[in-house]
């Protein structure tokens, strides 16, 4: 009997129990850990090891499209994921449900970073802000902002620790501008770590901005005169010191409302501008000059008198005056000048009132060819007193003269050694001298060695257009043997010798001149020709006077 219960007991142990299966049952779903980026889709398969499962699907807010499925399996496509959320799986096996969740996480690279310096333009020892921040990423508790100054890093933070989702990924530093951080360049570098979430590295970096230092502790300095002549190029200088840094400033300098074109230079800490002013309005004007650097301006002015002052003007009646003759000399002030000026003429005998000419009358000496008159301007402005002068040369016109100082009578040569006529006329115009020897002409601009052949006399005329005059020339060759000591042919040959070096210098010096004028010569060929017969004629005459 026991045996048989035994049996029994055994077999019914084998007989599976109504429901034992279905309560046994899994529901799984795939992926079992989902990364989505920002507005993409995720498909996701819900299954069960139910045989014969009942109601089955997913919950989830997101939009679902079920777009396959199987006797233990369903497949879903999630569209436009935005967001962070948690999918419900179920499955129902003879009466019992059973489901599991999915946790989705949506995320968002860093594309867009930006940086922000406040301000710009940052003045020496100053605090400037340097904002950063990613507008679109997520999740941010993998996110990680750098703050780099060129490669070099300044500043890390992480949002590990932000509990709120909806707050901003920011960071506010501020730092106090040093000169060396002029023309720095900022920038944040963001990274987006997901490895630890099945996903992976993600970084961007934002735009590079330059920082700007810059020093301005002192005014500027006009440098110019108080008085300005019109339509006379003047000089004017703005400077400003203690100034960073000095090749950036920019200077703008006006008279007026005429803007000038300033050269601007800069030395150290120093920068200055320096332009050309040629004012052509008188009166009472302003000029200005305007400095700036980033995003200061500074401003200042100086007054300036500009004033018109030309020189006098002197006029002769007869610029070319005969001699004796009476020459009218007139000075008087320019019409451009105001107030009239005073003046004074050279040799006139008295000052004459301001505005009235100043006059003098003189006659016309043949020692007045070439003098120079001269005619003085005064003129009192803004309390200075002015004076512009102006000369002019007057020239005399004269007959020839063959004074005995320039043309000697009787003139002694040397026997042997190199001799010229000496002649020369005076006159003006300068007149041209002819002499003439046994009948031909004679050449005095050549040196001829002294023989007692060349005593005799020779007849010379200077000629102009005024008139002519003549002269003769007694020349006598001296032999050395005659009468001559020996400290005298000492010299004599002392002389020689110096001029004959003087000579060959003269001839290497001006050898081109020389070619010049034999040049000319060839051109005077005619006139030559004209002088060797009105030289000939006078010299019959003057041989038959004297036979």
């Amino acid at each position: 009997m026991k045996m048989l219960l035994f049996g029994i007991w055994t077999l019914l142990a084998l007989i599976p129990c109504p429901g034992t299966t279905e309560e046994l049952f899994e529901v799984s779903v795939w992926p079992n850990q989902a990364l989505v980026e920002f507005g993409q889709s995720l498909t996701v398969n819900c299954s069960t090891t139910c045989p014969d499962p009942g109601p089955s699907g997913i919950e989830t807010f997101l939009k679902k499209t079920q777009v396959d499925k199987g006797p233990q399996w369903k497949k879903f496509l999630l569209e436009n994921v935005t967001e962070n959320s948690v999918l419900q799986c179920f499955c129902s096996c003879a009466g019992i449900q059973k489901d599991t969740r999915l946790n989705i996480t949506m995320y968002q690279p860093p594309e867009q970073v930006i940086l922000e310096l406040q301000p710009a333009w940052v003045a020496m020892d100053e605090t400037f802000t340097v904002t950063y921040h990613v507008p679109h990423v997520a999740p941010l508790q993998s996110l990680t902002l750098t703050l780099l100054q060129g490669d070099q890093e300044l500043h890390r933070k992480d949002f590990e620790s932000l509990t709120v989702a909806s707050q901003r990924p920011e960071v506010t530093l501020s730092v106090r501008a040093q000169r060396e951080n002029d023309r720095c360049n900022f920038s944040c570098y963001a990274e987006l770590d997901l490895s630890s979430q099945g996903g992976g590295l993600f970084h961007g970096s934002s735009a590079t901005e330059v920082l700007r230092i810059f020093e301005f502790s002192q005014s500027l300095q006009i440098w110019v005169s108080p008085l300005l002549e019109a339509g006379v190029a003047e000089t004017v200088n703005c400077e400003v010191a203690r100034v960073f840094p000095a090749k950036d400033i920019i200077f703008h300098l006006f008279l007026e409302d005429q803007e000038l074109s300033p050269f601007f230079p800069w030395k150290g800490n120093t920068a200055w501008a320096s332009a050309t002013v040629r004012a052509m309005e008188t009166g009472d004007q302003e000029l200005f000059c305007l400095v700036s650097l980033g995003p200061m301006e500074q401003k200042t002015k100086k007054a300036v008198h500009v004033y018109s002052f030309p020189p006098p003007v002197l006029e002769i009646e007869d610029l070319y005056s005969l001699a004796g003759t009476d020459v009218n000399v007139t000075c008087s002030g320019h019409v451009l000048t105001s107030p009239s000026p005073t003046l004074r003429l050279q040799g006139a005998p008295n000052l004459s009132a301001p505005g009235e000419p100043a006059w003098l009358l003189l006659t016309a000496r043949e020692e007045d060819d070439g003098r120079n008159l001269s005619c003085g301007a005064s003129l009192e402005v803004q309390g200075q007193r002015l004076v512009k002068t102006t000369e002019i040369q007057l020239h005399v016109l004269y007959k020839p003269r063959l004074e005995e100082s320039g043309c000697p009578g009787n003139q002694t040569w040397v026997e042997g050694m190199e001799q010229m006529l000496a002649c020369v006329p005076e006159g003006n115009p300068a007149p041209a001298l002819v002499c003439v020897w046994h009948g031909m002409i004679f050449d005095l601009a050549v040196p001829r060695k002294a023989t007692q052949n060349h005593t005799g006399t020779y007849y010379c005329i200077a000629t102009n257009k005024l008139g002519s005059v003549s002269k003769d020339i007694t020349v006598i060759v001296q032999g050395l043997h005659k009468g001559i000591s020996s400290s005298t042919i000492f010299i004599i040959i002392a002389f020689a010798l110096g001029l004959g070096v003087l000579t060959i210098a003269l001839y290497l010096n001006y050898q081109p001149c020389k070619r010049n004028r034999r040049k000319l010569a060839y051109r005077q060929k005619e006139n030559k020709e004209e002088e060797n017969q009105f030289a000939d004629h006078q010299a019959q005459e003057h041989n038959s006077n004297h036979c």
